[in-house]
């Protein structure tokens, strides 16, 4: 028998593509919930819904996991990720880790390179210019909406947000810094009630959140200023001065951009 079998081989053998024996009962998979109405099927009206309960699946699980380490730093950008010393270390097979990194690449955090290995993505100036001229773009627009859809639920969540940052400063823990950082301007996002600013705000805020730990400057030399910005920001939208937030979070971005880019030449 070869190694690898065809799809047709591995249904008239009873294998699932992943090599499991499936058992299906013929009678249910004609009939079962479905009505023959002669080529076509149609749904049975008093089957019992099928609806699944929400949960997260392993995969989901190890995603989220590598996620957050990427993020933080626990992966540097452009390390290598081995998928089985991973499954050894969750205690898994290499199945859901292979998926969980698959995940990640769709969200830029993850570049796998067939017959080479998975690696944490690792920016050029060019990725970080994009990045943060898409934030300058986005942002701003998703504040406006935010306020006009739930502004005093989006100035609650800033003020949190502020206070964890203050934390951070005062503590001088740049991984505590950034993700209060990552979610103020996460905020903005999540009251902006347009799921499309959403998605495409979601396709990069892992990247933007990577940076943010990897590239900023150390703490003490750049967050008093950064901290500063992130009240004013507070301000303005409060007041609804989009004219001058717009402004400020040009700056406050390029600024972002010029610190990054500085960092991968050290």
């Amino acid at each position: 028998m070869t190694p690898r079998r065809s799809k047709l081989a591995r249904r008239r053998s009873g294998l699932s593509p992943s090599g499991a024996r499936v058992y299906i009962s013929l009678a249910a998979a004609v009939n079962g919930p479905f009505l023959n109405a002669g080529s076509r099927l149609q749904m049975d009206p008093a089957m019992p819904s099928l609806k699944l309960e929400p949960s997260q699946s392993l995969a989901q699980k190890v995603a989220s996991r590598l996620r957050q380490a990427i993020i933080e730093g626990e992966f540097p950008p452009g390390a290598v990720i081995a998928e089985e010393m991973l499954a050894q270390s969750f205690g898994i097979s290499r199945t859901p880790v292979r998926e969980a990194l698959n995940q990640l690449q769709l969200q830029g955090l993850v570049v796998i390179r067939p017959q080479v290995g998975s690696f944490v993505f690792s920016p050029d100036a060019g990725d970080i210019a994009m990045l943060c001229e898409f934030r300058a773009i986005l942002e701003p627009q998703a504040a406006r909406l935010a306020y006009r859809n739930d502004r005093s639920g989006t100035l609650a969540e800033l003020e949190t947000v502020i206070g964890e940052m203050e934390k951070a400063v005062a503590a001088k823990d740049k991984v505590a810094y950034g993700r209060a950082d990552t979610a103020f301007h996460d905020a903005f996002v999540n009251h902006c009630g347009n799921r499309y600013v959403e998605d495409s705000y979601r396709l990069v805020a892992g990247r933007v959140a990577a940076l943010r730990t990897n590239y900023s400057a150390p703490i003490d030399v750049q967050t008093p200023r950064s901290f500063k910005e992130h009240r004013a920001f507070v301000e303005l939208f409060e007041k609804g001065d989009f004219e001058e937030f717009d402004r400020l979070m040009r700056i406050h971005v390029t600024d972002t951009a010029k610190t990054y880019t500085a960092a991968l030449r050290l």
